[in-house]
């Protein structure tokens, strides 16, 4: 590689800001991974929770590079990859630190950037991608049908919480392309946003009765189950309410969680009522994540019919601004992506 390789490191737990200083070169890649040179990165809510709270990350790991969301350019392949070669432009979901600027990935989890999207806009996808693909098609989880490029409605209807989140905003997209209606909750600011990304129904969070509308407006439905994207017991509990009244057999008594196995839901859950968990890269073990990252992506995202949502927000360039992109995250936002530019 032509430059030598740096990274932002979180020294300690709960350590700010991020250390910028040089990181070792990536090896040779093994026969299915691949080496990218960042070129914009993306900061998500669990980076900043690390960063704040030291949770996750052994103490034995620090020094510590975060971040999952990058898109760059491949510098390098293993003898294995035919998907891409050196010179393509790709995002990835990095499961080895992506703050640094030369990022080694495991093929199952990149695909190709389309022309008509930049770098700064294809690595808000990854790690929301991943996560809300998990929480909706794998057979552990709601096991919904696989999105194709040719959606044909099947007049199911499936309640997403959390439209406008990171992850909701993937799940709404994932779902039209599977063929489902769309009953998703947000907050009002966020009505047309959900609507944009093709949400049929859009719930306020903050009404008092916003249960007994969902119950109300979808009884009559045929309904597929509940897709939970925030991460709290309360909400989790009323989507579980929600699943009892409206579903009628194990399959659609179903709340799936973006909680990770392990962070068990300690609520309320009535009889016939399940919880699903998620941890983000599993699809590439399975059907999902070739369906998703090798079949459907780049293509769905050159016809745009996927689009790279939330918009990205671009507050800084090198890896400098990492530690400013983390600041801003772990103040709250919505209906966006904070993104670095690297290179």
């Amino acid at each position: 590689m032509s430059s030598q390789n740096e990274a932002a490191y979180l020294d300690a737990a709960r350590s700010s800001p991020l250390a910028v200083k040089d990181a070792p070169e990536p090896a040779p890649p093994s026969s299915n991974q691949l080496i990218i040179k960042a070129k914009a990165i993306a900061v998500n809510p669990m980076d900043a929770m690390i960063q704040q709270t030291g949770m996750i990350v052994p103490p034995e790991a620090y020094p510590y590079i975060l971040g999952c969301d990058v898109a760059g350019e491949v510098v390098a392949v293993g003898s294995s990859v035919a998907k891409v070669k050196p010179g393509d432009r790709v995002l990835a979901c990095a499961e080895r630190g992506c703050f640094q600027k030369f990022n080694t990935v495991d093929q199952s989890l990149v695909t190709k950037i389309p022309q008509n999207v930049k770098d700064t806009e294809a690595c808000v996808l990854p790690l929301a991608l991943c996560t809300a693909a998990v929480t909706l098609f794998q057979k552990d989880t709601l096991a919904l049908d696989l999105p194709r490029l040719d959606a044909r409605p099947n007049g199911k209807v499936v309640l997403a919480w959390g439209g406008a989140s990171a992850v909701g905003t993937n799940g709404i997209q994932l779902l039209k392309a599977a063929g489902y209606d769309v009953a998703a909750v947000a907050g009002n600011r966020n009505h047309q946003y959900c609507k944009d990304l093709g949400a049929d129904y859009v719930f306020d969070h903050k009404s008092a009765d916003v249960e007994k509308e969902i119950i109300e407006t979808l009884k009559e439905k045929s309904f597929a189950g509940v897709a939970c994207f925030i991460m709290s017991m309360d909400i989790i509990a009323a989507c579980a309410r929600i699943a009892d009244q409206l579903g009628d057999n194990p399959k659609n008594k179903f709340v799936g969680t973006v909680l990770a196995p392990g962070m068990n839901y300690q609520g309320p859950l009535p009889d016939g009522v399940s919880i699903g968990y998620t941890w983000g890269d599993s699809l590439k073990y399975n059907e999902v994540g070739p369906a998703i990252w090798d079949k459907w992506l780049t293509p769905a995202l050159a016809n745009g019919s996927m689009k790279c949502k939330p918009d990205p927000e671009v507050v800084g360039k090198g890896l400098e601004s990492v530690q400013a992109g983390l600041d801003q995250v772990a103040s709250g936002v919505s209906a966006k992506k904070i993104v670095i530019e690297i290179a």
